[in-house]
């Protein structure tokens, strides 16, 4: 696979992304690609995510792979992965840029029936994509709506072989069985899609809020459910509504939520196409590229915290988890484990001395 290294679109703590070019004409390449490299000794979690994209590749509602690649770059040898370019950017970013800084409803049904069909398809394979939110919408050519970053995807009921209580994903989008057990299955994933819809419409996140600790005490306690915007049609409402039940084995599925009439009356976007949501086998779940555009101030974490005691954390860059170095907590604190009390666990979350938000394998905008 020979290409050439473009303009350089982002860069984290361990990685890079640059726009890339085909070396010579190509059947398999398309003209123009984003490309992200990290050093060969960082590289387990790049590797794992294209393994994961090549899954989906029959999905156009998610971002695609077209192949890996080393190099050696100034001495430096590096692993890449090429990417689909989005020229149209993220959601947020759109939304940023819109009179209002809202988006009009029409836009918001049919990005709403796009992502719904490319969770549609991750859920069937077995997955939770666990970082739903406006960054990881992209859009591509001719109104082309694509899921990305699946740097933090997992297997539905699955803990990737990891006995550990673990934040994953976005605070502001996080659900409540999530906070309170460590709980994150499909339905995860709708809870954050009903939040991505309420900010796409009313232009601000749907929940307020001070600092994490408050954040994830709210989520977590009470029987409070993020705000609706007032502006949304009556349809909207309930469909929001069926994204925000509480209890995650009420909450509307994706396919469920395909025939709503929400987004079932809107034939513009859709133009009869029909994918095919076909079984996949399973493989290990793996890491996907960060957003080439634009990179907010709330990023995601895979944060590893202590529930029973306070205890120090250890960082590992290439799987992007906190680590305990208790080894109770290691061969003890399981997803949803039944011998900690949800008041427990989000006392444990939101200490003083809980996992470090701050730090993370961010990524900087260059243009």
């Amino acid at each position: 696979m020979d290409w050439i290294r473009g303009e350089e679109l982002g860069h984290g703590s361990f990685a890079k992304v640059n726009l890339a070019v085909p070396r010579n004409h190509s059947t398999f390449l398309p003209p123009l690609m984003a490309v992200k490299s990290c050093g060969v000794s960082h590289s387990s979690s790049l590797m794992r995510e294209k393994v994961i994209l090549e899954e989906f590749k029959e999905c156009p509602e998610i971002i695609q792979c077209f192949g890996d690649s080393f190099s050696c770059e100034n001495g430096v040898k590096l692993y890449n992965v090429l990417l689909e370019y989005c020229p149209g950017g993220d959601v947020a970013e759109k939304l940023r840029n819109s009179g209002d800084r809202r988006l009009p409803e029409s836009d918001v049904r049919r990005y709403t029936k796009a992502l719904l069909k490319g969770l549609c398809y991750v859920h069937r394979a077995g997955y939770v994509h666990c970082d739903i939110k406006l960054q990881n919408i992209l859009l591509g050519r001719n109104g082309a709506v694509k899921i990305a970053d699946f740097g933090l995807a997992k297997k539905a009921g699955g803990n990737d072989g990891v006995l550990r209580c673990e934040l994953r994903g976005t605070p502001l989008y996080m659900s409540p069985e999530m906070v309170t057990g460590g709980e994150q299955g499909t339905a995860a994933d709708i809870w954050a899609l009903g939040c991505v819809v309420a900010e796409m419409v009313g232009g601000a996140p749907a929940r307020r809020f001070s600092d994490v600790a408050t954040l994830l005490m709210r989520i977590g306690a009470g029987e409070e459910v993020p705000e609706i915007p007032d502006i949304l049609s009556d349809e909207g409402k309930d469909f929001i509504g069926k994204c925000f039940v509480r209890d995650p084995s009420k909450r509307w599925t994706a396919e469920m939520l395909l025939n709503h009439p929400f987004i079932s009356d809107d034939q513009d976007f859709d133009n009869d196409r029909n994918i095919e949501l076909k079984d996949v086998q399973d493989n290990t779940p793996s890491t996907s590229p960060r957003c080439p555009f634009n990179f907010p101030d709330w990023v995601s974490a895979s944060v590893t915290c202590s529930i029973t005691s306070l205890c120090s954390l250890e960082y590992a860059p290439e799987s992007g988890l906190w680590f305990s170095e208790d080894s109770n907590l290691r061969n003890g604190c399981g997803y949803g484990s039944g011998s900690i009390s949800p008041a427990e666990r989000l006392r444990g979350l939101v200490s003083e001395k809980g996992p470090n938000w701050s730090v993370t394998d961010d990524w900087v905008t260059i243009r």
